[in-house]
């Protein structure tokens, strides 16, 4: 190969700011933050505009490091499955080493610069969730065990209760149910999606309950863990977060949500593969909508309790 080649393949393959920001998983940033925000906002204490603004940054920053490492640990997963093969490693765009130290760097940067602008209870929730998320789940759970999602779900669930600890400083009823509620969500959320990806994690030998136990089984599993999700959440609207509002909508997508999990269960495995993954598919987006609607109207109750707004004398 010419030096012309080889310098050409080398600015080709150049690692470029936006390969960098993929590795942050920008999608599960968006809910990480929108969820620490929520958290932050219905705590019963106000905290400083700027003090929640570099909150909200270094948890964001905290989740994408997370992300960063996770690409880096399942690389290999990733260039097998068709829906992670044009990630920036599998890709050729950043190499594993750059990836785990970028990972590992905003880490220590996270942690460190939350402790320091809220506090340390904050701080070390988030030093949590990042050690969960890369060696709790993706070194050991997503390999090893067909309830890794369920189990390494906890990962995903944190960043509420750390942006209420960044207002009160500690853990509370509240903060816990809004951790079960992304905590419940997250199996049938997922194990929706394996049904219809099933292919992409039998060829990586990700061991899914879709491909451990097969599909009837994921589907009972997605009714079981569903009607715990309900009554999760008609549960955090008797608590401080919750009010009327929250409970109307929570109360609407909660029968929506039992009948497509219901739907998804009792499906006759005789029928034809595409109407299958049509059911499948309608409950997966519906799961999409289901958390940031729960979120939504937590975030809503908080606003009337803030400014003191009376819903019902």
């Amino acid at each position: 190969m010419s030096d012309t080649s080889t310098n050409k393949m080398s600015v080709e393959t150049e690692a470029q700011f936006g390969d960098f920001f993929a590795l942050l998983k920008p999608r599960v940033m968006t809910l990480v933050v929108f969820t620490a925000f929520v958290g932050l906002l219905a705590a019963p204490v106000a905290v400083h505009p700027f003090v929640g603004f570099t909150a909200i940054l270094f948890i964001a920053l905290g989740g994408g490091a997370s992300g960063a490492l996770n690409m880096w640990y399942d690389a290999d997963i990733d260039a097998i499955m068709r829906r992670t093969q044009k990630r920036p490693i599998p890709a050729g765009r950043v190499t594993p080493e750059e990836a785990r130290a970028f990972g590992i760097a905003l880490s220590g940067i996270s942690v460190m610069m939350l402790g320091l602008a809220a506090n340390w209870v904050a701080a070390g929730l988030l030093a949590f969730t990042i050690f969960f998320y890369v060696v709790i789940y993706t070194m050991w759970l997503k390999r090893w065990t067909p309830q890794n999602i369920v189990i390494g779900g906890a990962a995903g669930a944190f960043p509420p209760m750390i942006g209420w600890a960044v207002a009160t400083g500690g853990v509370s009823i509240e903060s816990v149910l809004m951790f079960a509620l992304i905590f419940m969500w997250t199996p049938p959320h997922f194990w929706a999606l394996a049904l219809f990806m099933r292919n992409d994690y039998d060829d990586a030998k990700v061991p899914m309950l879709t491909v451990t136990h097969g599909r009837p089984s994921t589907r009972r599993h997605i009714w079981v863990y569903t009607v715990f999700l309900a009554a999760t959440a008609i549960g955090v609207g008797f608590t401080s977060v919750g009010g009327v509002f929250y409970m109307a909508v929570a109360v609407v997508l909660n029968v929506l949500f039992l009948k497509g999990a219901y739907d998804i269960w009792r499906r006759d495995e005789a029928m034809s593969e595409a109407d299958n993954f049509a059911v499948e598919r309608k409950f997966f987006r519906l799961s999409l909508y289901y958390l940031f609607a729960h979120f939504v109207m937590i975030l809503v109750e908080a606003g009337f309790d803030r400014f003191g707004i009376e819903v019902l004398s």
